[in-house]
């Protein structure tokens, strides 16, 4: 499957902006992204090895906190993962 990596963890990636990995579901996918790219295990995961909260993950157009199985979420070769890191911050208006 295809995973599209945002700019900032593509340093990561040899700049590569997707990634193709094997995988039967999202979370054997994501091993296998680590598994090549190790340095990206610890922006992905927390030290216990749960996905960080401010990591969102879409598999085609569908964002896999809503999914039912989540990471166990069975994926094709043809899928496409995009991995959002989530933006804080933006301007407060003082009325």
């Amino acid at each position: 499957m295809k995973i599209n990596i945002p700019t900032p963890l593509r340093a990561y990636t040899g700049d590569q902006p997707s990634v193709s990995v094997p995988g039967a579901t999202v979370g054997e996918a994501l091993e296998a992204l680590t598994g090549a790219y190790p340095d990206l295990r610890q922006h992905l995961y927390s030290a216990e090895g749960k996905l960080r909260s401010f990591v969102n993950l879409y598999l085609n157009d569908d964002d896999i906190r809503y999914l039912p199985q989540k990471e166990s979420t069975p994926v094709e070769e043809s899928d496409e993962l995009s991995i959002i890191p989530s933006i804080a911050g933006g301007c407060r208006h003082n009325l």
